[in-house]
């Protein structure tokens, strides 16, 4: 079994977020950057799906800037096999569908019988990804799971609604991506470390790729990032139950115009 798990370089979650002055995007810079939560979950579940298959083999791949690669040795370390970097200038300037689309011309000719991603990046919160990358390769696509068993040619995952829980069966390659729950992600053990830390990492770029930028250009555009406006003070109403009613709406519908 080929597995290929999608992973993402973000920021920390205990940086400190601030806007740039100019409004163009957040000012990440001193910041450190890890292996992105969500798609700890979804390398955790490949491993326990290769200790529960001798022959299954773990790929993972990012797309993002020289030091990706720091997350890309953090799966390895965890127990992935193999490392594949997208790395190109042009491609730091696209969106999600672009990132799918960079994603899906590397995996086209590499064998899988399933791909896992987070369900989300913790620094964009798009969540678009997985699911566009199911399409462009035209295969099933299941996404937030908290639970997955695979056999052979078809798997079932389980997702969380609200009040009750969805089963869902399909057949292989397959796409899903993790949701907290999934699992519990293990710490990379010291010789898996150093061992990651000498590991050789394939780099491909938009031409090894066959992909120009017009294939990858964003449809999305950010316009501005602002910090949001302070929070108001609060006010206490004080009065009989009828007037204090009387002024609650007042408010909501002259003040706030929510009504």
């Amino acid at each position: 079994m080929n597995i290929i798990v999608c992973v993402k370089h973000v920021p920390d979650t205990e940086a400190v977020i601030k806007p740039h002055p100019d409004g163009s995007g957040i000012a990440l810079e001193g910041s450190n950057y890890v292996l992105n939560p969500y798609d700890e979950y979804a390398v955790e579940e490949a491993i326990r799906i290769k200790e529960a298959n001798a022959d299954a083999t773990i790929t993972v791949i990012t797309v993002g800037p020289d030091d990706a690669t720091k997350s890309l040795r953090t799966a390895i370390a965890m127990g992935a096999d193999d490392a594949i970097h997208l790395n190109d200038p042009a491609f730091l300037e696209t969106d999600s569908q672009g990132i799918a689309t960079i994603l899906a011309a590397a995996i086209r000719p590499l064998p899988y019988d399933l791909i896992l991603c987070g369900k989300q990046a913790v620094d964009n919160d798009c969540a678009q990804v997985g699911a566009a990358l199911a399409e462009l390769l035209g295969i099933p696509g299941i996404s937030v799971i908290t639970e997955l068993s695979v056999e052979t040619g078809k798997a079932t995952a389980h997702r969380e609604l609200e009040g009750a829980t969805e089963i869902i069966e399909c057949t292989l390659p397959a796409l899903f991506t993790a949701q907290k729950g999934l699992n519990e992600p293990r710490y990379p053990a010291l010789p898996m470390i150093m061992k990651a830390k000498r590991k050789e990492i394939k780099t491909l770029d938009a031409s090894a790729l066959g992909l120009s930028p017009g294939d990858f250009a964003p449809r999305s555009r950010r316009l501005k990032v602002s910090s949001p406006p302070p929070r108001q003070a609060g006010r206490v109403l004080e009065g009989k139950v009828s007037e204090v009613v009387t002024e609650v709406v007042r408010l909501i519908r002259e003040e706030a115009k929510i009504l």
